[in-house]
């Protein structure tokens, strides 16, 4: 599987849409890069698609009236999160409008339990 690298713009616009939130932590992933509030994470760079974690409501809504992408690798989406139209590459106020929402729907949630540390032999 060809995981795709996003440029450093990619990584800039993403950082930009981002909400300067002090429970916000940006963090790499697989060479791209994840937003995450209670550790879990509510928005999502693959390349130079940002894909969103959305309540159900504002999904169906996002996806009604925009052609959305699927996030993730081809063939194996990842379930929950939506990709935001490649239109909206450019425009970073509709952009942000809708990571802000994955924000604050993925801020409701419970915090992510840490995974217990495995000891070697």
């Amino acid at each position: 599987m060809q995981i795709p690298k996003p440029s450093d713009a990619d990584k800039d616009r993403f950082r930009a849409v981002v909400p300067e939130h002090p429970d916000v932590v940006v963090k790499p992933m697989f060479g791209n890069l994840g937003a995450f509030v209670n550790g879990n994470m509510f928005a999502g760079l693959f390349g130079p698609m940002i894909g969103v974690r959305l309540s159900d409501a504002d999904k169906a809504a996002l996806e009604a009236g925009h052609q959305t992408l699927p996030f993730g690798p081809e063939g194996r989406a990842m379930g929950g999160y939506v990709g935001l139209p490649e239109a909206w590459n450019g425009d970073e106020e509709q952009t942000a409008e809708w990571v802000e929402k994955a924000f604050a729907y993925v801020a409701t949630l419970p915090p992510k339990a840490a995974k217990p540390r495995s000891s070697k032999k």
